[in-house]
């Protein structure tokens, strides 16, 4: 007997690996425009991902408002493709949970095999409706206007999976024993833990590895609208031409010197924010330190075109302080702080710092918190006064923290934002305040260099994770820890 129940728990296990696999599958066609089941006529966009197509029907029609006009195609089409796209995304996030469920006790198990039935139903329903409204698509009288063509691969693909998650749902639902009355929905920590970082895992890696797959544009000779095909590949043209064009050469390392500067200036400063946050902790009255902490947080919320705004009214010809300067003699009439490029990159330093002292200190903050009181007794015994106690037990509390913040800084020297340089940019500081990203931003969006922009930018991400791993070596090597 006892044989027996080993035997199907690692049958349940088995069929739980095969879930989740299926499951992510289908997570990842819903996502990928290319792998999308729905994309049934040309007249849907081609980028419309599965999940997009299910949740935006302004989106999904946005192309068919002359074909809905001359009646090529009718309108319900779409709603049942709407519809079907926004079940099968339903069915998915079911299935997911059970996906979840699967790690926690035997009742948990049991009621997330019902999510999976569940999902999977949805999900062959809605694809069921996929193939409905791509029947009523292809009976079109104009059928050259509205190109219906059902993915059929994708369409197969997504049809297995779905079936695989239904029925292996119900196999563990009739394998599973059922579970006690008296028994809870229980999960062990180290899987409550592990779905709490799971939607952070996911956001990273949208946001952070998914776009690499548009690094594939440097190699391509590509156009705003265009496609990508053998006939526009350039394989390495984009690249050699950094170093064979001079005027390209000349701007990128005129760009690169103002980025390494305006970056350097920020890595050199960086203890201020540790400082700060010393001397912020060292007032006694709570209510001042709350009041002192706050205003000087706040600024970071600020947009940078707000800011500009402030700068303007602050430093422009009809500025109040350049106002009283000039009734004062000191500035001559006309004067205007914001135009020209003396001293550029230390202003914006200045207004970067004034932006985001307040909030960079909070982690610091939160590091002098968790600093052993004792210590700080035992030296108030010896004899220790307010900066020996600083200067002694604070400032070696928090250098971990700060070489930790410093090498991701170093890590990210040649990513030192665009807002801010965006805004305060004119004709005649142009040419020293234009960054690596605002300069990326300028060829590919404003130029329509979206090959060239493309380049650039992959080849700043890798030079970014060099300098991680060297500055992480050089960490190692000298304080014998790392953050890698």
């Amino acid at each position: 007997m006892n044989s027996s129940k080993t035997g199907r728990e690692k049958a349940v296990s088995w069929l739980y690996y095969a879930v989740r696999i299926a499951t992510l599958g289908l997570v990842v066609m819903m996502f990928f425009p290319q792998l999308s089941p729905a994309r049934i006529s040309e007249l849907i966009n081609k980028n419309m991902s599965l999940f997009t197509s299910g949740i935006s029907y302004g989106g999904l029609v946005e192309q068919c408002g002359r074909a809905f006009r001359q009646g090529w195609v009718q309108e319900s089409s779409f709603v049942i493709l709407f519809v079907s796209c926004m079940l099968i995304c339903i069915g998915i996030a079911l299935a997911a949970a059970m996906s979840c469920m699967s790690i926690g006790n035997l009742k948990l198990k049991k009621f997330g095999g019902i999510f999976g039935i569940a999902g999977g139903v949805l999900a062959l329903g809605g694809l069921m409706g996929i193939q409905a409204a791509y029947s009523q698509i292809s009976l079109t009288d104009r059928p050259e206007r509205v190109v219906p063509n059902l993915p059929t691969v994708n369409w197969v693909i997504f049809l297995v999976l779905a079936a695989l998650v239904l029925v292996l749902s119900v196999v563990i639902q009739v394998l599973l024993p059922k579970p006690d009355k008296e028994m809870r929905f229980e999960m062990e920590s180290k899987y409550k833990l592990f779905l709490m970082f799971m939607p952070f895992a996911a956001l990273a890696f949208v946001f952070s590895y998914l776009p690499l797959y548009g690094w594939r544009y440097a190699f391509y000779d590509y156009k705003s609208g265009g496609t990508l095909s053998s006939e526009n590949f350039v394989g390495l043209k984009w690249f050699t031409m950094l170093f064979e064009n001079a005027a390209t050469r000349d701007d990128i390392v005129r760009v690169l010197r103002n980025t390494l500067a305006m970056s350097g200036l920020g890595i050199a400063t960086s203890w201020c924010a540790m400082a700060f946050a010393i001397f912020l902790s060292e007032i006694k009255n709570t209510h001042v330190r709350r009041f002192v902490q706050t205003f000087t947080t706040v600024p970071n919320f600020i947009s940078w075109v707000l800011v500009y705004a402030i700068a303007l009214a602050i430093f422009s010809t009809d500025g109040f302080v350049s106002s009283v300067f000039v009734n004062m003699g000191i500035w001559d009439t006309g004067k205007n702080m914001l135009m020209g490029s003396d001293h550029i990159w230390l202003k914006m330093l200045a207004w970067g710092m004034w932006k985001g002292i307040g909030w960079s200190a909070i982690i610091y903050i939160a590091g002098i918190s968790g600093i052993d009181q004792q210590l700080y007794e035992a030296a108030t015994v010896d004899g220790a006064g307010r900066f020996q106690k600083m200067w002694n037990i604070t400032v070696p509390g928090l250098i971990p923290t700060y070489m930790v913040l410093l090498l991701m800084s170093v890590a990210g020297v040649l990513s030192n934002g665009m807002d801010q340089y965006m805004v305060f940019e004119n004709p005649t500081n142009t040419s020293v305040i234009t960054v690596l990203d605002l300069y990326v931003y300028k060829l590919g969006i404003v130029g329509g260099a979206i090959p060239l922009s493309t380049m650039i930018g992959m080849v700043k991400s890798v030079v970014s994770v060099v300098l991680l791993f060297a500055a992480n070596g050089i960490s190692k090597l000298l304080r014998g820890e790392s953050i890698v």
